[in-house]
């Protein structure tokens, strides 16, 4: 059975009950959503996942006994890692970036809309990432002062031809495909090859990963 076959299986992790509750309840009000369990903490959400299969994991960061950013860390290492959507305020900036950094296909504000929240679950179930790319560039442009380039990833972007390291800077200024097609005055789907071949060389899982990467290399740098 394929994931268009059947429902959306979601497990949310959160050490408020009351969280929790609120989004099983807006989840199972969609015919193409199916909660298949609840933790309150990393520790309890990778015993729920060794038992039922989840598509996507809503995750908290801030959470007792494991919190998010080490539980995704250990979610990534499964043969068939589930997507994970982080929860975060802008109080947490560099819990943010490290979920990020773990392999988490995006984050969402606590307080997002429940159709965005929807919404988001959808397109990580389709294997995309779901950080808006301006709120993304906020964030790094946030925490990169106190990252610093790193060498070794430095040195990872010579695999890179011109025009991919040309589409991985946009991508990282938060540039959508459209954007980025327009310009470079190309067509947006030369644009996805583009980036399909850059992740593919960098071994990068998604376009927030991306963009990451591309502030760790020191492609980009913050925003004046």
């Amino acid at each position: 059975m394929t994931q268009a076959d059947r429902a959306i299986r979601v497990a949310v992790v959160d050490d408020q009950p009351l969280i929790r509750a609120g989004f099983s309840m807006v989840l199972a009000g969609q015919d193409d959503i199916e909660v298949v369990g609840e933790a309150e903490n990393g520790a309890d959400a990778l015993d729920l996942l060794r038992k039922v299969e989840a598509d996507v994991v809503i995750m908290d960061i801030r959470m007792p006994v494991m919190d998010g950013i080490q539980a995704t860390e250990q979610l990534m290492r499964m043969d068939e890692p589930p997507g994970v959507l982080v929860l975060t305020t802008f109080d947490n900036d560099e819990d943010a970036f490290a979920a990020l950094r773990a392999g988490a296909g995006g984050f969402l504000l606590k307080n997002a809309p429940a159709a965005e929240v929807v919404n988001a679950i959808r397109v990580l179930a389709a294997g995309e990432s779901v950080v808006a790319p301006r709120i993304t560039r906020l964030l790094l442009d946030r925490v990169s002062d106190r990252l610093g380039p790193s060498n070794g990833q430095a040195g990872r972007l010579d695999a890179l031809t011109a025009r991919e390291r040309d589409v991985l800077a946009l991508v990282a200024r938060g540039r959508s495909n459209a954007e980025i097609a327009a310009d470079l005055y190309v067509a947006e789907a030369t644009v996805k090859t583009h980036l399909g071949n850059l992740m593919a060389k960098l071994h990068l899982r998604d376009r927030a990963q991306a963009v990451v990467f591309a502030y760790e290399s020191g492609l980009v740098r913050p925003s004046p």
